[in-house]
């Protein structure tokens, strides 16, 4: 399974939460742990069978220079770029997601490394949507004709993402993002597809973070991936043994949280099958993703 972080509130310097944490991205690319954090008090919970080695790729996705948005990816170890971190150091942004991969029997390519930035949104995903090999034709297809060049990759992410943005991501991100979940589970049911749609996602225009978490109804002895959100001024503990502080109004979204203790920030899990939208300064708060008009009683 992959990890990933978003940010949103005042402009930091990207390695603040991506590099400098002592359970930061970085780390997290070596080494998932939120199987074995002592004290953990969700520890029963993490059994999404996450892979521990992250080392698959790697990206950066910011809101830039006048409204812009950049990217950078790489198909090498987060861990073992010393380009990421000088990146990360010099790069200033109030808003930005990141992303380290795991794609066991996927294909290692940087049109395949997360996060993807179209249209001035950038999105990122940890999980996967099941039997993909037999969705990806029906799936692919109702993505926009003139949207549908624009993809360079041949996984599930970049293909959810397309269909998120045909569908209006743009004017209604929360109705988009939940009719996308829709057609992809409309699809595992017409083509008898056991295997769930298991997905952590978030995308941004780089002014307000989306954020869903996704299992498929049913799916047996299958969790959602892990997915946290921490707000405020608490403290970080870092590599070099200091605390870092964020704003007052920093978010921050993370697969799993940036410290190997959980005792200076306040981590909330984020339930399974819902969806919510953080603004700057406000709070993060999510509803359930509703079944499919036709589905309700």
């Amino acid at each position: 399974m992959c990890r990933w972080l978003a940010y949103l509130g005042p402009a930091i310097p990207i390695e603040d939460v991506v590099v400098r944490p002592d359970h930061s991205l970085i780390d997290q690319s070596l080494l998932a742990r939120d199987l074995f954090l002592p004290g953990n008090p969700m520890a029963s919970q993490f059994r999404d069978r996450a892979f521990p080695t992250n080392g698959d790729g790697f990206g950066l996705a910011w809101h830039g220079r006048n409204g812009t948005l950049g990217q950078y990816r790489q198909t090498t170890p987060a861990w073992d770029s010393q380009n990421l971190r000088h990146l990360a150091s010099q790069i200033e942004s109030d808003c930005f997601l990141a992303h380290v991969r795991a794609a066991p029997g996927g294909t290692i390519s940087e049109q395949n490394c997360h996060p993807f930035v179209h249209g001035g949104w950038m999105f990122q995903h940890n999980g996967e949507v099941g039997g993909f090999s037999r969705l990806k034709r029906e799936l692919t297809m109702e993505v926009d004709p003139e949207l549908y060049p624009y993809i360079q990759g041949n996984g599930d992410t970049e293909v959810c993402f397309f269909l998120a943005l045909s569908y209006g991501l743009a004017g209604d991100p929360v109705a988009a993002l939940t009719r996308m979940v829709h057609r992809v589970e409309r699809a595992r049911s017409e083509l008898g597809v056991a295997e769930p749609f298991r997905a952590t996602m978030c995308a941004s225009d780089g002014t307000r973070l989306v954020v869903l978490r996704w299992l498929s109804p049913g799916a047996s002895g299958a969790v959602a991936p892990s997915l946290f959100t921490s707000r405020g001024g608490a403290e970080l503990r870092t590599v070099d043994g200091l605390d870092d502080r964020l704003a007052d109004d920093a978010h921050l979204i993370v697969s799993e949280p940036l410290e190997l203790h959980w005792s200076r920030r306040t981590w909330e899990e984020v339930p399974a099958g819902t969806i919510g939208v953080i603004e700057r300064g406000g709070e993060a708060s999510f509803a359930p993703i509703p079944p499919p008009a036709d589905s309700r009683g």
